[in-house]
């Protein structure tokens, strides 16, 4: 628990004060990479999505329109599987990440380890060296396990509120086209 209010403004100065430049931006180049995840993940799912729906419209044999948003349980698979297949693509680098975060916890290690150890070269290295490429892979399942519910939840709700927010938005054109007709013909009147 943080005592005072400046506890993070004394953090970073301390980091400044006591190291370089580049010590306080060590995890920065991971943290960037790691900004796909969310990226890959909307572009699967939007991929499945429009290929799902075409499959559907292709499967109907009256002319009907075409839906405009998945069902929940279509939605909340979708959601799953793309988090799954993000998680799977990104994963080596959530791995450099723990072991770079390691690396700077474990003080009993010599500081020049620690060094090649806290790049993200370095953190490759590591894994490959003593776990091989098995290693990047260590610990997949529980991090799908962590995130994946998560996230098809919120891509279950992001499509029914999506659906909602549209046929909100048709009512309310249709509305307002249909009050401004009439408006418009007790004017002319």
């Amino acid at each position: 628990m943080q005592t005072s209010e400046f506890g993070k403004s004394r953090g970073l100065w301390k980091t400044l004060s006591e190291g370089t430049w580049s010590e306080a931006f060590d995890g920065l180049g991971i943290s960037l990479l790691l900004t796909s995840n969310p990226s890959i993940q909307y572009t699967v799912f939007d991929q499945l999505k429009r290929r799902l729906l075409e499959w559907q419209l292709s499967k109907r044999s009256s002319i009907e329109s075409s839906p405009e948003a998945l069902s929940a349980f279509s939605a909340f698979v979708l959601g799953a599987v793309s988090k799954c297949i993000a998680t799977c693509v990104t994963y080596p680098a959530i791995r450099c990440k723990v072991t770079l975060q390691a690396a700077e916890s474990d003080e009993s290690e010599i500081e020049e380890v620690q060094a090649k150890t806290k790049t993200i070269t370095g953190a490759l290295y590591s894994i490959w060296k003593n776990e091989g490429s098995a290693g990047f892979f260590k610990g997949l399942l529980a991090q799908n396990l962590k995130t994946v519910l998560s996230s098809a939840l919120l891509l279950m709700i992001k499509e029914k509120i999506s659906k909602t927010t549209w046929f909100l938005m048709l009512a309310l054109k249709r509305y307002l086209f249909v009050t401004r007709s009439r408006i418009k013909s007790t004017l002319l009147r």
